[in-house]
């Protein structure tokens, strides 16, 4: 039975026979031109050149290389720029390479982008496959993703594997993983290890990156699965903190920098989902259960026992009022007049005596760190005045009744412009009305 050497093997024993650059043996010259534009010659063997290359064997075939002038050597004029010489070298080596050793050769993302661009030119196949079999393989840093970006789409269909991984994905894809990091970031409980806490992190990241709003198309379709994990995550995350708060008096008693951190902890995750709820539009699902709970959270913040500490939680629990109050005050929580007294009636007594207790704190402490933002004390504030404006007359009659007697705390919030529009409404208010029962014979009672 006759022997059949593999075609790799043939390939090999061909390249062997040769050297790149050995001028003995040399048929052809192939000239580029350099990084100083000058032309430079490269010894080579058609024997290589014809196997290897469309653009080669097509130059030898139809003559249309020159003779050199003692016409033993065929010359070779390849189109080249100068930053581009580096490349179409490293390409003509690779020539003499065994196609199944090419793929072992590279070195950088660069220099494969380089010499599939050069390949391409010469039409060399078993290059190009190893050039788009690496660049698709290997990971890329930031600079190298933007040149792929660029140059890749104006080489045709052969590099399109190139950029698979950023190709865009299917919608339904997208939704599951958005809705697997919603269920991730907010189902971890502290027994979980550490590392957890990162993984939470990172998902609470990338949920956000997502509902991020896009130019074109946005990256999430928020429909009822997804509504519906948002709903459950939140329930989640209020369950958790409520767990926290009945913890907190025995925890206190056993560390009460880990009650703290616990309970600051699930603040966080609350704010965060606020944040998360905002951007799809279902505000009103954290407003609502935070009402809820608010007597519960009062009652443990306000508790004698931690008169004297807790201020980060006390600090945090502020900032998310002032996120509640925000989107009530503002109109993007629409709510009955009822609840919305009942939300400031219950809130506004802490915000009073938290602000000059803190501030307190801060000026017989330089190290204290839990002062009111100055801009997140004028957020509330316009979040008050606007949602005192928008109630019936005789529920702002009796908050500003209220406010009128604590003369200690009129300053913070600061509801006399509030107060003015009221004045003014009330006196206006009573003159259409007089207007009204003077006018004989008129039905309607203008409003101007």
């Amino acid at each position: 039975m006759q022997y059949v050497r593999p075609l790799h093997m043939e390939e090999s024993s061909v390249a062997q026979k040769y050297t790149f650059g050995d001028q003995n043996t040399s048929d052809v010259t192939v000239l580029l031109k350099n990084w100083e534009d000058r032309p430079e010659v490269l010894y080579c063997h058609s024997t290589i050149l014809v196997k290897k290359s469309k653009f080669f064997a097509e130059q030898l075939s139809n003559d249309h290389a020159t003779r050199t002038k003692n016409d033993s050597t065929i010359c070779i004029q390849v189109p080249c720029q100068g930053s581009q010489y580096d490349h179409y070298v490293k390409l003509l080596k690779l020539l003499y390479v065994s196609d199944d050793l090419v793929l072992e050769s590279w070195d950088s993302v660069r220099t494969a982008l380089g010499v599939l661009q050069a390949s391409l030119t010469l039409h060399c196949n078993s290059i190009i496959e190893s050039c788009v079999q690496y660049l698709e393989a290997v990971p890329w840093d930031e600079k190298e993703e933007e040149e792929l970006l660029k140059v890749v789409p104006t080489l045709g269909p052969v590099a399109t594997p190139i950029l698979a991984r950023i190709q865009p994905v299917d919608l339904n894809a997208t939704k599951n993983i958005f809705i697997s990091a919603i269920h991730f970031a907010t189902s971890i409980e502290r027994s979980f290890p550490p590392f957890a806490e990162e993984l939470k992190t990172s998902a609470q990241e990338q949920v956000e990156y997502m509902l991020l709003e896009d130019e074109d198309t946005p990256l999430i379709t928020v429909d009822e699965d997804v509504m519906s994990e948002a709903r459950t995550g939140l329930g989640n995350i209020f369950a958790t903190f409520e767990t926290e708060l009945s913890a907190t008096p025995l925890d206190f008693e056993q560390s009460p920098e880990a009650a703290e951190q616990r309970v600051l902890q699930s603040l966080s995750d609350l704010e965060w989902m606020c944040g998360v709820l905002s951007k799809m539009e279902m505000l009103k699902d954290f407003v609502t259960g935070w009402a809820e709970i608010s007597d519960k959270i009062l009652a443990v913040v306000q508790d004698e026992k931690y008169s004297l500490g807790f201020w980060a939680v006390k600090v945090k629990v502020i900032e998310v009022v002032s996120k509640a109050l925000d989107a009530i005050g503002y109109g993007s929580v629409v709510l009955p007049a009822p609840s919305r007294v009942h939300f400031l009636t219950t809130w506004l007594p802490y915000l009073r005596k938290m602000k000059p207790l803190l501030d307190l704190q801060s000026d017989s402490d330089e190290s204290f760190a839990y002062k009111l933002d100055v801009d997140l004390c004028q957020n509330i504030e316009g979040a008050i005045i606007s949602l005192i404006l928008a109630l019936p007359s005789d529920d702002q009659a009796d908050i500003f009744g209220d406010w009128l007697q604590r003369t200690e705390q009129l300053k913070f919030p600061d509801l006399s412009e509030a107060f003015e529009v009221w004045c003014y409404r009330t006196k206006t208010a009573k003159r259409r009305l007089l207007v009204g029962l003077n006018g004989v014979g008129n039905s309607t009672v203008s409003l101007l």
